[in-house]
């Protein structure tokens, strides 16, 4: 029988691209402001630079490929000294831009009386820094306590041990196809794909269901607890 819905957070949860590109802006404003040299710098070139870093750390802390791409940015412009202050700037823009989708509060507030609710995530989205405070029963974020980021299987077994329950009365609801399907299926969890953007469905096992939106989710979960060979019957 189905328990638990855990989610993942940026662009499941959180509406994280406005706030990561609101604080680029924030920060291509202080090199300028630092430099004439910057006025070469664009948006876009910050943009690109997170790109540029990722492949070599992509199982590192979020903040650390952050801090790297930042560092990137920063030599653009001769600025690679002020890395702590800008990076001090970004990180209070991003976080006091971080918002949930509109979708989000609401669904959350249905499930609460049916499931245990819970927040899993390999970034740095606080839930209680992006609007979510008090929302999930439990919170796990890679890199704390030994938890590795998806789609490490270790991951799935930290999710496990704080739902306390077998993995197949968990569902795990989040947009990436290899970290949030694919790895969330083979650790036993059921999977939903939040498919916002209407993406074509990627080779591969398929999840249990696909939506567009979180509005949808809780008749998907019913859809999913009639199927359930040991749902209890009357």
């Amino acid at each position: 029988m189905i328990s638990t819905v855990v989610f993942d957070a940026d662009e499941t949860l959180i509406d994280l691209r406005p706030a990561v590109t609101g604080a680029l802006v924030s920060v291509l404003e202080e090199m300028r402001r630092l430099t004439p040299a910057a006025a070469a710098v664009s948006l876009a070139d910050l943009e690109s630079d997170w790109g540029a870093v990722f492949g070599d750390l992509a199982a590192a802390p979020v903040t650390q490929i952050r801090r790297a791409a930042l560092a990137r940015s920063l030599a653009r412009a001769g600025l690679d000294g002020d890395l702590d202050r800008v990076a001090e700037l970004f990180f209070a823009r991003r976080f006091a831009l971080s918002r949930p989708f509109a979708d989000a509060l609401p669904t959350l507030a249905r499930l609460r009386g049916s499931y245990v609710v819970g927040f899993a995530t390999n970034g740095n989205s606080r839930a209680e820094r992006c609007g979510l405070a008090g929302e999930f029963a439990f919170e796990l974020y890679a890199h704390l306590d030994g938890v590795p980021k998806k789609p490490a299987p270790g991951f799935y077994e930290a999710v496990i041990a704080a739902a306390d329950v077998r993995p197949s009365s968990i569902v795990h609801v989040g947009d990436t196809w290899e970290h949030d399907v694919l790895a969330a299926r083979a650790a036993g969890l059921r999977t939903i794909w939040l498919n916002r953007a209407g993406l074509p469905r990627p080779a591969g096992p398929a999840p249990d269901s696909e939506i567009s939106s979180l509005a949808d989710l809780p008749a998907a979960l019913d859809g999913l607890r009639a199927l359930d060979p040991r749902r209890e019957r009357g």
